[in-house]
């Protein structure tokens, strides 16, 4: 089957919410988002709140009241990421969830992103992360020291990353990928 010609990028997302107030609260306080609207759209049915950090997008979330939702318990496997500009904004994010007491949090490098793994109040995964400038084949998972500076974060990165298959340029990758997708090939 040949690849469609149209290339998909997330809207939006919609949790699941045991305790709507409190995840209002979290994604509105902790993480910055704002509501855009909420109301109820069919009688009998939860609550939404729709919420957005932009003013390009209406709503990149829509929590939706739901009791019954069940726990979730692998934040690794199961989650919502964000991408953010800096590893300063990663800083912020983990100072953020300790303010909060969120003790949730995971810093991890992927090689090709740093990031922090985290759950909400109901235990729904999030990820925040920043690209780094390397490629590295995936999945590829280290510790991440969020209280070494920018430069040492980028060299230890660059040393435990330049013995694994796929090292490069992140650049380098991307421009191989341009020409993969151009020409339709897997």
């Amino acid at each position: 089957m040949n690849k469609p010609s149209f290339r998909l990028r997330l809207g939006h997302c919609t949790i699941p919410a045991r305790d709507l107030e409190s995840l209002v609260t979290f994604y509105t306080d902790v993480l910055g988002f704002y509501v855009t609207n909420r109301g109820e759209p069919i009688p009998g049915m939860g609550e939404l709140v729709f919420i957005s950090q932009t003013h390009e997008e209406h709503h990149q979330i829509v929590l939706v009241h739901s009791p019954d939702t069940p726990p979730r318990n692998i934040m690794f496997a199961d989650h919502l990421a964000f991408h953010v500009d800096s590893i300063d904004d990663l800083r912020e994010l983990m100072d953020r969830l300790t303010a909060a007491g969120n003790t949730s949090a995971a810093p991890i490098s992927h090689g090709n992103a740093w990031s922090v793994y985290f759950t909400d109040p109901e235990g729904n995964g999030l990820e925040c992360y920043v690209d780094t400038p390397f490629h590295v084949a995936q999945p590829y998972g280290d510790g991440l020291d969020l209280t070494m500076s920018d430069a040492e974060i980028e060299e230890t990165t660059r040393t435990r990353l330049s013995t694994q298959p796929e090292f490069q340029p992140f650049s380098q990758w991307r421009d191989t990928m341009a020409a993969r997708v151009r020409a339709g090939s897997e």
